[in-house]
């Protein structure tokens, strides 16, 4: 059965973003119920930084990245569905299938204590790969795996929206602008909101209705009331966490839906609880999601000839620049790891 050797990129002892290691090595051939992989493209998220500056604990010695798309090299004995030349993207929680999610699926995520993606080749179950959305390039698909499918199930697994429906998305980071794709595509209205009014107008060059520069605006709730002709948000997807709460809480209207997907803006803080329960809001923690959702994900992506917003793309042996990129919030929507332009 077939093997590979090609570039791994490992974390080191972190001091600061990094540093990282990047070696030569052979993979495993592809044993039962095992596809080898060879890897084209990974995608940056809030988690990965996480891993790699000390967030969550040490990881030496792994190689990061949760988000990897490329092409099937190999497929090991009792495969079903995938084939030697498919390309596949991979899942971000391998083990949840389908329905809730459970403490035992959240286990395994590549790049976290497993092995992730900052590799040219790897092997692995099938379950961590889907197909990706015909005819979408590698660099395109590794966005999808955690940002694409967390604003995924944030609006459509877990909110519902509909046609008509006032969405509120926070920023310009790949969440954000994925849920704005998708709540368009649905049929909803957006109002999006930014610090930078270049970014705004780029907002609105993808579909939003409206837009809140929070920073001229702090208390920007009163704006989406005023935007919605006071019925206020439907849904409200909540990336900064604690820092940002208090104000989406008061955005959304009675019986609103907040996704909380992130805690960029804080992880505890005051939250005015009595509002919460007043205007019987509904308030759902979201991370990520299964399988299940990514193939209905995809089935949209491709019925609705929606694309990916990419900001920049950096060589594996950039990943530390790629990071620092992130890091200092210039992006407008994902950032891509190119490892096809390093391989042979």
């Amino acid at each position: 059965m077939m093997s590979a050797f090609g570039r791994v990129l490992r974390l080191g002892a972190i001091k600061g973003i990094g540093p990282f290691a990047l070696t030569q090595e052979a993979s495993n051939p592809p044993g039962p119920s095992e596809i080898l992989v060879r890897i084209e493209a990974s995608s940056l998220n809030f988690h990965d930084y996480a891993v790699v500056t000390g967030r969550l604990g040490p990881r030496d010695g792994i190689s990061p990245m949760s988000d990897g798309a490329g092409i099937v090299e190999a497929v090991g004995e009792g495969v079903m569905g995938f084939a030697v030349g498919d390309q596949v993207v991979s899942v971000f929680f391998p083990n949840w299938a389908d329905g809730d999610i459970h403490p035992a699926y959240t286990t395994v995520v590549p790049g976290d204590r497993g092995q992730g993606f900052a590799r040219d080749y790897v092997t692995a179950p099938a379950h961590w790969f889907t197909a990706a959305p015909a005819g979408w390039s590698s660099a395109e698909s590794a966005t999808l795996p955690c940002a694409a499918l967390t604003a995924w199930r944030a609006l459509m697994e877990e909110a519902r929206v509909k046609p008509g429906d006032w969405v509120v998305t926070q920023g310009t980071g790949g969440v954000s602008l994925f849920a704005l794709q998708f709540a368009k595509a649905a049929g909803a209205r957006v109002l999006a909101t930014s610090s930078s009014d270049v970014k705004l107008e780029k907002l609105r060059a993808l579909g939003a209705d409206a837009l809140v520069n929070y920073r001229d605006t702090p208390e920007w709730s009163r704006a989406v009331i005023e935007a919605t002709d006071g019925h206020g948000a439907d849904v409200v997807v909540e990336i900064g966490g604690a820092g940002t709460l208090t104000q989406s809480i008061r955005a959304t209207r009675i019986g609103g839906h907040i996704s909380l997907i992130g805690v960029l803006a804080g992880v505890v803080g005051e939250i005015p609880t009595a509002e919460i329960m007043g205007r019987n809001i509904r308030l759902h923690g979201i991370t990520v999601g299964g399988r299940a959702h990514q193939r209905a994900m995809i089935r949209a992506i491709e019925a609705n000839g929606i694309r990916p917003v990419i900001d920049r793309s950096f060589p594996l042996e950039e990943l530390a620049e790629a990071f620092a990129y992130q890091a200092s919030g210039a992006h407008f929507g994902k950032i891509v790891v190119d490892l096809a332009e390093g391989q042979g």
